[in-house]
């Protein structure tokens, strides 16, 4: 499966309505709202913020008052036809004040973010299981060991009133299995799955 690397955005004009896509690399419904949120604020004077996205929690589309079926639906058709996960897309349009009827909005809402794709870095992604160990800060040095001599991957590190690392295994290594010799030290549970850049 593929994602985009960075934000992309590009612009197209069709019988003088401006159409603006913005795809964003995503992981879950939450930060998709917050970035839908985020460019109707930015747009808010635009006729139409028109949505759709693929994460790894579910997926919508939103024609956000275009005619039902001819702006969100043929956005998220695009993203399945190239196989893209991980990725919200908004296109804005601001109208110019010729009507493009229900095949021209399908065209025009479909040609934006595929020209915005065409500008984009893929990724090719994977789902993994992700873990955390939980553990002391005296415990730093073995949990540091064990992942390294493992080949795990560290993809989110967190310290507080102790220290969280989520990790993934590059060749499904049992997680919890490894860690289970320091079990009253370092505290490991199933996070949830997600996809990542192939590592």
């Amino acid at each position: 499966m593929k994602t985009i690397k960075t934000p992309v955005q590009i612009e197209i004009n069709v019988k003088k309505s401006q159409f603006i896509c913005s795809l964003f690399p995503t992981r879950n419904k939450k930060e998709s709202k917050e970035i839908i949120q985020k460019l109707n604020q930015q747009y808010s004077d635009a006729t139409h913020n028109c949505t759709a996205y693929i994460v790894s929690d579910g997926e919508g589309f939103d024609d956000d008052g275009e005619p039902g079926g001819t702006a969100g639906k043929p956005m998220i058709n695009v993203l399945r036809k190239n196989e893209l996960h991980n990725i919200t897309a908004v296109v804005t349009r601001y109208f110019g004040g010729i009507k493009l009827g229900a095949g021209g909005l399908v065209r025009a809402y479909s040609k934006s973010v595929m020209e915005a794709i065409g500008e984009a870095e893929i990724l090719e992604i994977e789902e993994y299981e992700v873990y955390t160990i939980t553990f002391e800060y005296s415990e730093i040095k073995t949990a540091d060991t064990e992942v390294r001599n493992n080949n795990l991957e560290v993809i989110d590190k967190e310290y507080s009133d102790k220290v969280s690392y989520d990790i993934v295994s590059k060749d499904e290594r049992d997680i919890p299995k490894i860690f289970e010799k320091y079990a009253e030290k370092i505290k490991t549970s199933f996070k949830n799955k997600q996809f990542l850049e192939k590592i």
